[in-house]
């Protein structure tokens, strides 16, 4: 990887072979279109490559979790995701229904777990995972397709160029770069990042090992006109044959059924095929009369052993590939993204400490194997034999109980997500505090440019964090709280990185571990900007 000390000759090799850009993007889902953002903000020239000519609109993921609305929260996009969502049809009703403090009127789930809703309404609002749970605004109902065309819009206007119908068709790896073929020509970078989806060519044209489990189960996730379906039970439902989700308000209907992978898995699913499978797995004389969106799945679920090798990386759904229960894929992808895009452009810019590429593999893998086994396990819960239905009944007996409906919100939304990082604050590790600052601004709007952050209400360690102002962002003004930490940093992503009391030498070490060796300015005036809306 580039370090401090090897950044000059890779930019000298790079003056004898000339790159179009530091990084090359296979795919631009959410996880190309994030990480090509964050790319760019961190000062690395980007190409997304995307073999589709335009966004697909088939209905796919259409909520966010926790993770993710406070990684679009801290980029300033909270606007346009509410936007998004108001514009949303099936949402309007449900979102008017909202009182002004976000609750709703209308009964309140959070989710399910193998088909088994959980309601709100059991939640222990006094566990202290869930105090504060929602940002200033609630974007959860927003589709795939919409989050796509927002980062897409966030990438260009960052600078990033995004080249539509061009495929990858192979690349080699050097010292220096890499070699990108395509079907419009030859791109020479410095890295190549496949975000190109579960079948993607980057991952196997690299070798990358990709073990899993094979899929047992063919599921259709379609919005269609049926007739025939009215005597079938709203929300999900278990029957002999498996499982379904009937929501007629929307149109919308998923079967799931355990006779094994499609054969036709290539071709795309049809009217026919999602009309027989609603009358095999629910029993009703369904017929299919026009469909809007319909998307085939299995619960194929692998994930690579490593996200990379050499200068090629994988993110999103080409590291891992899962069935969507719980809706973690977009999640998981965008995670990936938030991780990888400020520590690959460190990298680029030389200014990387030494082995910080590497924790993106560390830190993101744990994750996505958590996930892995989070849908195998309501693979086991769903099947259609007698211990398996036992299995079941044991299951939504403790989601009816408050630790069990805590339990599995708090699992499903994301907030229990942490990194192993080193530090004795219980905050280290964890997604920051939204903490509301003295002068009325919060903490994540002053990390839309992502930038690291360090809150110093005191004002003590300015000679020390200014050789980082190119890198980080100082905010004096006091959180308006009496359980803030007396300083904290924060990295790009959001994450804490160290927290406590003054103490000289751990935030330094802090501050080289993530952020490299500091930079002697002309003067050490610090970058410190008082807290702003």
């Amino acid at each position: 990887m580039t370090t401090p000390s090897t950044a000059g000759s890779l930019r000298s090799r790079a003056a004898e072979s000339p790159v179009d850009c530091d990084v090359v993007v296979a795919g631009a889902g959410p996880a190309g279109l994030m990480l090509a953002g964050e790319l760019r903000a961190g000062g690395a020239s980007v190409i997304v490559l995307e073999r589709l000519t335009e966004i697909n609109p088939l209905l796919k993921a259409g909520t966010l979790n926790r993770p993710n609305i406070e990684a679009f929260y801290r980029r300033g996009l909270l606007p346009v995701l509410r936007q998004a969502q108001q514009e949303t049809e099936w949402t309007v009703s449900y979102i008017s229904s909202r009182r002004s403090d976000g609750t709703s009127t209308l009964p309140r789930f959070s989710g399910h777990f193998a088909a088994i809703m959980l309601s709100e309404e059991l939640l222990d609002e006094s566990d202290p995972d869930l105090a504060g749970l929602n940002p200033p605004d609630m974007v959860d109902l927003v589709h795939q397709k919409q989050v796509e065309a927002i980062l897409a819009d966030r990438a260009a206007g960052l600078g990033a160029e995004v080249r539509r119908g061009v495929e990858v068709t192979g690349f080699e790896q050097d010292a220096e770069g890499v070699t990108v073929t395509t079907g419009k020509g030859p791109i020479r970078c410095g890295w190549l990042v496949g975000c190109d989806g579960g079948r993607s060519t980057v991952r196997k044209l690299a070798g990358f090992d990709f073990p899993g489990t094979a899929p047992e189960i063919t599921g259709y996730h379609g919005v269609a006109d049926i007739t025939g379906v009215q005597d079938l039970g709203v929300g999900w439902h278990a029957t002999d044959t498996g499982v379904y989700l009937n929501d007629p308000p929307r149109g919308r209907i998923t079967t799931v059924a355990f006779d094994g992978a499609p054969a036709g898995h290539d071709t795309p699913a049809t009217a026919e095929d999602l009309q027989a499978a609603i009358r095999h797995v629910t029993g009703a004389d369904a017929t299919v009369t026009g469909i809007t969106s319909l998307t085939r799945f299995t619960d194929n679920t692998r994930q690579a052993t490593t996200y990379r090798q050499g200068r090629v990386l994988l993110a999103g759904d080409a590291a891992h590939v899962h069935p969507p229960f719980g809706g973690q894929g977009l999640n998981l992808s965008v995670g990936d993204a938030m991780n990888l895009g400020w520590k690959l452009a460190a990298t680029v810019r030389g200014t990387a400490p030494d082995g910080l590429l590497d924790t993106y593999t560390a830190e993101r893998h744990p994750l996505g194997a958590w996930v892995l086994n989070w849908t195998r396990a309501q693979i086991a819960v769903m099947r259609p034999e007698p211990h398996a239905r036992a299995l079941r009944e044991v299951v939504a007996d403790l989601a009816r109980t408050v630790d069990g409906a805590t339990y599995f919100a708090k699992k499903i939304s994301g907030i229990s997500q942490r990194y192993d990082l080193s530090g004795d604050n219980p905050l280290v590790g964890a997604s920051a505090p939204d903490y509301e600052l003295a002068d009325g601004s919060r903490l994540a709007d002053h990390m839309h440019d992502g930038r690291a952050l360090l809150l110093d209400p005191t004002g003590a360690r300015h000679d020390l964090v200014a050789p980082y102002r190119d890198r980080m962002r100082t905010i004096t003004t006091a959180p308006l709280t009496d359980d803030a930490p007396a300083a904290m940093f924060i990295r790009p992503d959001g994450y804490v990185a160290w927290a406590g009391e003054p103490g000289r030498d751990s935030l330094d070490e802090a501050l080289r571990t993530w952020l490299g060796a500091p930079v002697a300015y002309p003067s050490q005036t610090p970058d410190v900007v008082a807290a702003q809306r």
